[in-house]
């Protein structure tokens, strides 16, 4: 069984009869797993997330979207939905056959509420929805899980759905609520898992969860939260419903939604939102 190296030590430590250490953020790396920056490229929507296709990246904020050359950054076109208009807060997004599928929820409001929302990539046309409506969470990130994956989650979509800690919880809700759920090509809920305990602690004392998510090298799902600079690499467990936290990979972008290049392998589109800037790198296991 593989464990987190920071649970390693909190064992080793205890052992000893020493106090425990527990690496501070952004200095927890798993031996093995390397990121290394490549370039950076100025977004000023680079808020919440980015998706990536063979030549462009689309940076992502609440209600803009800007389209951009992989090559040089240039920004070559820009969808604006306005501050008061039906969408309120995309989180995430990625590329499928020309489209962009953005994950959209009404986040702080309540009750959540949850849609998928379809943008037309060359044109940048708001294309499509599907509604979720009320939810059990907040829709935060969704992925196609590789079909050679060798966990329960291929060939389906992953998506997750959160809970927070902080002025946008549910009564009688937190962190430890949040689901990731696979669904079937009507957007049905088809299974579901719960993120470890000390994940969930490491994302954070602000009451955020799991902002991004994606399936990169190895076909393992690769996490970030909404604070951190650090990657967090999970395997979905042979039984039971609770994913395995193996690997910490510290890296620049502080949480937020990120997106792997499908035409290079393991170079990593993410955003620092601070800065506006969309963050290229590229990540290397054992």
């Amino acid at each position: 069984m593989k464990l987190p190296l920071f649970f390693l030590v909190l064992v080793a430590t205890m052992w000893a009869g020493e106090p425990v250490v527990i690496p501070p953020i952004g200095q927890l790396t798993t031996p093995g797993w390397r990121y290394e920056e490549m370039r950076r490229f100025k977004a000023p929507e680079a808020g919440q997330g980015v998706a990536v296709d063979k030549e462009f990246f689309y940076a992502i904020n609440n209600h803009t979207i800007g389209k951009y050359r992989k090559a040089s950054g240039e920004r070559v076109a820009g969808w604006e939905g306005g501050a008061g208009g039906e969408i309120i807060h995309l989180n995430a997004g990625f590329v499928r056959e020309g489209r962009i599928y953005g994950v959209h929820s009404n986040y702080p409001g309540m009750p959540m509420l949850s849609s998928l929302e379809f943008f037309d990539t060359a044109s940048l046309k708001h294309v499509g929805s599907h509604s979720f409506g009320r939810m059990d969470g907040s829709f935060t990130w969704l992925d196609r899980a590789p079909a050679a994956a060798t966990s329960a989650a291929a060939g389906r979509w992953i998506a997750c759905f959160v809970h927070y800690g902080n002025r946008a919880a549910e009564p009688n809700r937190d962190v430890a609520w949040t689901q990731i759920i696979a669904m079937d090509e009507e957007w049905r809920r088809t299974a579901g898992w719960a993120l470890p305990a000390d994940l969930l602690g490491r994302f954070g004392g602000r009451g955020y969860s799991a902002s991004g998510g994606a399936f990169g090298p190895g076909g393992f799902l690769y996490l970030t939260g909404h604070d951190n600079p650090e990657l967090y690499v999970v395997e979905f467990p042979q039984a039971g419903s609770v994913l395995k936290w193996i690997a910490t990979v510290p890296f620049p972008s502080e949480g937020q939604a990120f997106c792997w290049d499908p035409h290079e392998a393991g170079v990593l589109y993410s955003v620092l939102k601070r800065t506006k800037e969309v963050i290229v790198g590229r990540v290397t296991r054992p």
